[in-house]
């Protein structure tokens, strides 16, 4: 039976909020529902933070509130405080995230508490979203290699990643934030996290700055993880974390779940569609490989 492999699209929420070109609510409303014609069936819609700090993700609440609701796509906010939740509880969202990192100091640059801290904070949402039956995410960023600190011990993210589950996160994202890894401390990475937890609780978010995010999620399918985040045309980066470039583009990794044999529910066609009305949008250069081949074969 063919392996089915999860992808969390993050493009509207951890790619936008990085673009410098501004986009209005009825833009980003239309790369959601781009992306709802693909197949994916769990698409991060923004993030509820002080438009102050985070602009383009202003509103991120009222543009959930105004999406067609289907069954087979998961929807979800990111809701870094109580104040955020309650946002996303008023416009009837079933999933949020929290996100913390294995490093002091990109958590302290990142939400200013150190890392004991952002769980003391989390403790209320998770408690709060028991409560109405809301499934909570959880992020780690830093999970090889933090801007600040270098290298990070992989059982420092396995201690991280574990509160996260213990805590109530139904799945913990492992953000490879500044992809500088390679598949060797990758591999070191999963083994220390998967002697506390099975892989199926885990999932995979790498960028692509030096290149190696194909080939580090390829170490990861190879370690047993399933699920994996990306986002459409390689949107984002990373505020907090200088020369870090876009998340990997889920044009590449479809193309290397298809080309594996894994199954993904993806319509590849419905999915350049989309990566190409964003890129236009944005006027950007789409930095995926596989889109750009695929235009000019169909453009010879």
């Amino acid at each position: 039976m063919t392996e089915f492999v999860k992808i969390v699209e993050v493009g509207p929420r951890d790619g936008l909020q990085n673009e410098k070109t501004p986009l209005t609510l009825q833009d980003r409303k239309q790369l959601i529902l781009d992306l709802m014609q693909t197949g994916l069936k769990a698409i991060e819609v923004g993030s509820c933070v002080s438009p102050k700090w985070v602009p383009q993700m202003a509103s991120s609440d009222e543009l959930y509130a105004e999406l067609p609701k289907d069954p087979n796509v998961q929807f979800s906010l990111l809701t870094p405080n109580m104040k955020g939740f309650e946002s996303a509880l008023a416009v009837g969202c079933k999933e949020v995230a929290v996100f913390t990192a294995a490093s002091e100091s990109f958590t302290q640059k990142n939400i200013n508490c150190s890392i004991n801290e952002s769980f003391e904070k989390f403790a209320d949402i998770l408690k709060a979203a028991k409560e109405h039956d809301i499934k909570v995410r959880g992020y780690v960023s830093c999970v090889v290699d933090c801007p600040y600190e270098g290298a990070i011990d992989p059982k420092q993210v396995s201690k991280v990643v574990t509160r996260l589950f213990d805590m109530g996160c139904y799945e913990v994202s492992l953000g490879e934030t500044i992809g500088t890894a390679t598949p060797n401390r990758v591999k070191k990475m999963w083994e220390a996290c998967l002697s506390e937890l099975d892989a199926q609780f885990m999932a995979g978010h790498f960028h692509n700055t030096y290149g190696m995010a194909i080939a580090n999620i390829y170490q990861s399918l190879e370690q047993g993880i399933r699920i994996f985040d990306s986002s459409i045309a390689g949107l984002g980066g990373c505020p907090y974390a200088k020369g870090a470039s876009g998340n990997v583009s889920t044009e590449d990794l479809l193309y290397l779940l298809n080309g594996m044999g894994f199954e993904t529910g993806i319509h590849v066609e419905a999915l350049m569609q989309a990566s190409q009305n964003i890129s236009q949008r944005l006027d950007r250069k789409n930095p995926s490989n596989y889109a750009n081949a695929y235009l000019q074969t169909r453009c010879a």
